[in-house]
């Protein structure tokens, strides 16, 4: 990765969208949402709780998209993180 965080910041890769939903209907591009979970890819030397490799849950509005070697990625706060999943 060619950006390291500061202080207490992750980088974070969203999950993949959903296509479809249980029931098998297609949703179309136009309404789809983003995924408000990812996985941390680099984590601050500030951060207390997170790691490289955890999967989590973040707010709906939290970080800023960047794109580094053609992939959008987040950057934001550790306080951003709601959750982590085990």
């Amino acid at each position: 990765m060619a950006l390291k965080p500061l202080h207490d910041r992750v980088i974070v890769k969203r999950t993949a969208e959903e296509e479809t939903t249980a029931g098998g209907i297609i949703i179309p591009d136009s309404a789809k949402e983003k995924p408000q979970g990812g996985e941390v890819l680099a984590a601050g030397p500030e951060c207390k709780s997170l790691k490289a490799g955890d999967a989590v849950l973040f707010a709906k509005y939290a970080g800023t998209e960047f794109n580094s070697e053609g992939e959008e990625l987040l950057i934001m706060r550790e306080d951003d993180i709601l959750g982590v999943f085990k």
